[in-house]
């Protein structure tokens, strides 16, 4: 313990510091209307190479897109802005100064939408926050609030000679329907998601949802064909050596005289030759309504072929061309193809999107510098650093500076970790002292304009106002432990599972296994919800009822007896979190299992398993016999499991000269999941939705936006006692 102490000790002194993993080299710069890598390089008096070295998406020659965000490598380069101002913030300054000058030629009237951020709002009208704050001055002392009335400024925009004009006759309005997805809707429509944003700014770039009777902009579907005639799709074949009318009749169901028709140039070439380009009907397949009861839809990425696409989505190339005929015109990036639902490969399925295994360890961008702010209840205003026995006292007992101490610590050795791949992190932390009010008085000094993500606070009130201020500018917040409380920010990451998703795993992993199985259900009455969910799952279910007196808990043994089975396995499912009740029935079960019920009648012996849906605090009571839960293969669901990463623990050991505990590895699998996650996209929102299941020392993420209330993780593990040890159940 004292190693324990003087480690806690060494952290707290590193609270008071912010810390770099490497050296600044690199700024950001968002492309304006105009610019080119010319002008930009001018401006920072760097080479235009440098600038494609370090930003491998633009390519030399092509345009530069408004908004894209560059790095601009600054190692020994001379900037034309002042050396204690970052060039980003230049120029916007420049930006805003040139906008003090302009006049708006009118204006229109926005109300405020639930969930609205004024960086939403500039962005949706093409202005900037000051804009906004500029005609509607109380947004200076105030905070936006829901169904506020906005003056926006209108200004006079000059369109480029070579800008495209939209006419809105060949666009169409569609209202979204239940199951409908923006996959499903480009896919329809014959377009790209990338265009489909294009054409719907409002939607966010944060959340794939759509909400049910949102409309949208679209480009009318060409009909092609006479009104009430049936259009067709063709296919170029080229025609192999040896291959003659009779097999393309075979291979395509088609007549020799449909083939004939098709293609006169056979009969006037004299039959068919080897090499000629002849059209072949697309066959079409019924597929039915284009929703997510039907398919699940991939977008192809840039540089993907047909043999890695279809290696990877496990499905031939003429299956996937009968399902998406517009491949007949080529693979192109950002198409949005349909599958089967039941379609398997090497990917997982979120929301009817398919998402590729991503590496992230392959895939992070050395040049992202995330920039993390962690905020924990050290409450280092209460310790007393001249009272050395108190002190010691003080950080063995607290609860909330134990979890700190160790969460933090954790995230040290990832930030480390993360240093050593090449990835440069900058860290700024405050202890928020247990105490909502002291929250916004830090957050009040703090800019979070360059922040790339939160971790903390602990406490409910605390992150609730954190997550509403880092909202606005779009940062995320990670709660790194359960929250009880109702938190409706749409920011907040939840990396904690749910009692509920583990339940439905629990639940899940039954019904799966379960064959011909005897199953018992034991479950005290602030546990008859949960009861009533298993006999839902499984109605043949018997019950035991549970006796609850004012001093006394439990089960009645000679009832258990005649529901327990000599022929098949019992699985016996308890629910409490009472830890009497919990011991008893453990030590009932141990007693029958692998026993005969009446060795007089009968030599079979009794098979016994217990399981729960929640591993409360009662099944680790003291009290509880590890040997009994082993020899009934106590199975349970869990948000951790053992720690397997022997690299993390030598490294902490080696570090703090101690064994990580429960809160250190967390820190460290939250902090090094949210570090890669920022390193391969900049945006953990939008690598969110493009990352599926990831797993680190003890614990696994895969987060899932639920509307208005932020991102859920939806990972959890099954463990099970065997042998005196806790190991996880490989499904």
């Amino acid at each position: 313990m004292n190693q324990f102490i003087k480690n806690s000790l060494v952290l707290v002194l590193l609270v008071f510091f912010s810390s770099k993993a490497v050296a600044q080299k690199f700024v950001t710069h968002a492309v304006k209307k105009g610019e080119s890598v010319e002008s930009i390089a001018k401006q920072y008096r760097i080479s235009e190479d440098k600038i494609f070295t370090y930003n491998k998406e633009i390519k030399k020659g092509k345009a530069l897109k408004v908004n894209t965000i560059l790095v601009i490598y600054l190692n020994n380069a001379k900037t034309t802005t002042p050396s204690n101002t970052p060039p980003k913030e230049v120029s916007n300054q420049t930006e805003k100064s040139r906008i003090k000058q302009e006049e708006p030629i009118g204006f229109t009237s926005h109300k405020v939408r639930r969930h609205e951020t004024l960086y939403g709002i500039a962005k949706r009208y093409r202005i900037t926050e000051d804009d906004i704050k500029r005609y509607n001055r109380e947004l200076y002392s105030a905070q936006l609030k829901k169904k506020m009335v906005l003056r926006i400024p209108k200004y006079r925009r000059v369109k480029p000679s070579d800008q495209v004009v939209i006419n809105e006759d060949d666009f169409e309005t569609h209202v979204v329907t239940a199951k409908e997805t923006r996959w499903s809707i480009a896919h329809s429509y014959g377009i790209t998601i990338d265009s489909l944003i294009a054409l719907n700014p409002d939607l966010s770039a944060s959340t794939d949802y759509l909400a049910e009777g949102y409309e949208l902009k679209l480009p009318k579907k060409k009909s092609g064909a006479i009104e009430g005639q049936k259009t067709k799709l063709y296919r170029s074949y080229t025609v192999p050596k040896g291959v003659g009318i009779f097999r393309l009749t075979q291979e395509f169901n088609l007549t020799s005289k449909e083939i004939m028709d098709l293609n006169p140039e056979i009969k006037e070439k004299g039959g068919l030759k080897e090499g000629m380009v002849i059209r072949i009907p697309q066959q079409e397949v019924k597929t039915g309504e284009v929703n997510t009861d039907n398919f699940i839809f991939y977008e192809v990425k840039p540089k993907q072929t047909e043999y890695s696409l279809t290696r990877n989505l496990g499905i031939s190339y003429k299956e996937l061309l009968q399902l998406n005929p517009n491949l007949v015109d080529g693979l192109k990036a950002g198409m949005v193809l349909k599958l089967p639902k039941d379609q398997k490969g090497n990917f997982e399925v979120r929301n009817s999107l398919v998402l590729d295994k991503i590496n992230l360890l392959d895939s992070i961008n050395i040049t992202y510098k995330p920039n993390l702010m962690f905020i924990f209840p050290f409450r280092l205003n209460k310790l007393d650093f001249s009272d050395q026995k108190n002190l010691k006292k003080t950080v063995k007992s607290r609860k909330s500076l134990k979890g700190s101490l160790g969460l933090y610590s954790g995230a040290l050795i990832a930030i480390d970790s993360i240093a050593s791949l090449g990835i440069s992190v900058d860290v700024k932390t405050l202890d928020n002292q247990f105490d909502a009010e002291v929250t916004k008085s830090l957050l009040l000094k703090e800019n979070l304009s360059e922040v790339s993500a939160i971790v903390g606070p602990l406490d409910p009130p605390s992150l609730q106002e954190v997550a509403r201020v880092a909202s606005q500018l779009q940062v995320p917040v990670i709660a790194p432990i359960p929250v009880a409380a109702n938190l409706s920010q749409s920011n907040i990451f939840f990396s904690y599972t749910s009692d509920k998703v583990l339940q439905d795993r629990m639940l899940t992993y039954l019904k799966k296994k379960v064959t011909d199985q005897n199953i018992i259900i034991i479950a005290d009455k602030s546990n008859i919800d949960v009861q009533n969910a298993i006999l839902e799952k499984f109605p043949e279910a018997k019950v035991v009822l549970v006796v609850e007196e004012e001093k006394n808990i439990g089960i009645n043994r000679d009832r258990v007896a005649e529901l327990l089975s000599e022929d098949v396995d019992n699985w016996v499912i308890v629910e409490t979190d009472n830890p009497s009740l919990a011991s008893s029935v453990t030590s009932i079960l141990n007693s029958f299992h692998n026993e005969p019920l009446d060795p007089e009648l009968s030599s079979k012996k009794v098979q016994l398993r217990m399981f729960t849906t929640d591993k409360s605090l009662a099944f680790n009571d003291e009290v509880i016999s590890n040997l009994h839960l082993s020899n009934l293969n106590f199975t349970y669901p869990s948000v951790f499991r053992e720690v397997t990463n022997d690299s993390f623990a030598k490294r902490y050991r080696k570090k703090f000269g101690d064994t990580p505990d429960r809160y250190a590895v967390r820190g460290f699998d939250i902090t090094y999941d949210l570090l890669l996650k920022l390193a391969y996209k900049k945006n953990l929102f939008e690598a969110s939705s493009l990352i599926g299941e990831t797993e680190y020392s003890a614990n696994k993420f895969l987060y899932q936006k639920d509307m208005g209330s932020g991102y859920y993780n939806q990972a959890s593990y099954i463990m099970m006692y065997e042998d005196m040890r806790i190991k996880e159940v490989k499904e």
